[in-house]
């Protein structure tokens, strides 16, 4: 069942309940409205009959209804000895007890409902004063057909009225299902083509806000399928230069030893490069891994002193950058995170300063109060180039000559995001760039949280 077909259902249901509801208590209503009204009339007419002198005693026999007034009753005189008059009454009256009391002055009227003839008469005794009690019986057919022909109508219309309700709903629900339909559609055309092509939003009403999610999260699949795209476009570009070098290697190496081979010096170069090639494609790959997945397979947050961390790192760095000299001042920093991504970051960090910086020069590393400022002497950064140098594979120009893969910054900045913090770059004056790596965490080890319950903070704002 479609869901316009649910909604038409529905609406006919609580329409029909409601005119369900409404008939039942009209004809209620009415009905005691009806019978109230003839109980009144009824016993107005007895009571003034009673008081007429032609109505003396049961001696009387009978009495002329027509000039009682009474044509459409039937009359009855009772005495209190229980006979009624006239005679012929007896065989559909039974004077009940309350009736007899009225006759003998004990009560002064009564009414209720007897059968004659299977038919129902309401009937309205009073006393008179020869010591008798006059009886008026009304049939209650007038009433009942009133009452049919209100029930006929109240039902007809209440019919009409479910079957109007259920076309109106059905119309209602299509017309208003027309926005669920096109992002039906639309996310089928999507699933078949990967079209990620926006619907047309129109109105302010809940489905427009639908709509206008839809579009965003296909907007969000686009931006993320162009960066797919983007990285492994890149990728490529970025492995096939030491693929190439390799190949080369190896051709010169088969050459070689189809003339007669090389001498060891010749052979040592090519194995050198080949190796420094290798290492580079290594470490390429493990970027991209690093960067491909959102979470790490194993998620391992414990308190770690990140001043030891830095240090770590510095002394890795300090190993690989001769010449250069490492000024650091570290205070103590417990946070909760991965110690292998951190140390990743501030190597990447440290070998991005000690790569731009001189000969003889210096790189500065401070961390105070979570913030670790890493500032070398190069030349700086060009002002345009600020705002990509932390995406992926992004390279300035003047950096396509040196070595590295420009995945470095990228991984720097996801482990920051994933431990909570940021990072920041800036040029020096009066040259060179200043990074800035913020981590969340506290200066004493007994304010962080349980190891047990520990978290990373990225994981908790994602949450």
């Amino acid at each position: 069942m479609s869901l316009a077909t649910r909604v038409s259902l529905l609406a006919a249901c609580a329409v029909g309940l409601s005119v369900s509801m409404a008939s039942i208590a009209a004809y209620v209503t009415l009905g005691d409205q009806l019978h109230d009204r003839m109980d009144n009339s009824l016993m107005t007419r007895t009571s003034k009959a009673s008081d007429s002198p032609l109505i003396v005693s049961a001696s009387a026999k009978s009495v002329s209804l027509e000039i009682l007034g009474a044509a459409d009753v039937r009359a009855v005189v009772i005495s209190h000895s229980g006979n009624v008059f006239p005679p012929s009454a007896s065989a559909w009256l039974n004077p009940s007890p309350n009736e007899i009391r009225v006759a003998d002055g004990s009560q002064q009227r009564t009414l209720r409902t007897i059968m004659i003839n299977g038919r129902e008469f309401r009937a309205a005794t009073v006393h008179i004063d020869s010591g008798e009690a006059l009886m008026f019986a009304q049939s209650t057919d007038s009433i009942e057909k009133t009452l049919d022909r209100m029930g006929l109508v109240l039902f007809l219309v209440g019919l009409g009225g479910i079957v109007v309700a259920a076309i109106t709903g059905l119309a209602v629900a299509r017309s208003a299902l027309v926005p669920v339909r096109r992002l039906s559609a639309a996310a089928e055309h999507i699933a078949r083509t990967e079209e990620l092509t926006p619907i047309e939003v129109t109105g302010d009403d809940e489905l427009a806000s639908l709509a206008t999610s839809f579009n965003k999260m296909i907007a969000t699949l686009a931006a993320s399928r162009d960066r797919q795209r983007r990285l492994v476009a890149d990728a490529g570009h970025e492995l096939r230069t030491p693929l190439t070098s390799l190949r080369t290697n190896l051709e010169l190496l088969a050459l070689a030893d189809r003339k007669g081979g090389m001498s060891a010096e010749q052979r040592d170069e090519i194995f050198s490069d080949a190796t420094a090639q290798v290492e580079e494609l290594s470490t390429l790959v493990g970027d991209l891994v690093e960067l491909a997945r959102d979470e790490p397979l194993h998620r391992t947050p414990e308190p770690l002193d990140f001043a030891n961390i830095v240090s770590n790192a510095v002394d890795r760095v300090r190993r690989r950058g001769l010449g250069l000299t490492f000024d650091v001042e570290l205070d103590a920093w417990w946070v909760i995170g991965e110690e292998q991504l951190l140390e990743r970051a501030v190597t990447n960090l440290l070998d991005n300063a000690a790569k731009w910086s001189p000969s003889g020069g210096s790189v500065a590393v401070n961390l105070t109060d979570g913030v670790l400022t890493v500032s070398d002497e190069g030349s700086g950064i060009h002002e345009s180039d600020l705002p990509m140098i932390f995406e992926r594979f992004y390279r300035a120009d003047d950096a396509r000559t040196m070595p590295g893969s420009g995945l470095g910054l990228s991984i720097v900045r996801q482990a920051a995001e994933r431990h909570g913090g940021n990072v920041t770059v800036a040029n020096r004056e009066p040259h060179g760039a200043e990074f800035k790596l913020t981590i969340p965490g506290h200066r004493d080890l007994d304010e962080l949280p349980d190891s047990e319950t520990a978290m990373l903070p990225g994981d908790s704002a994602r949450a």
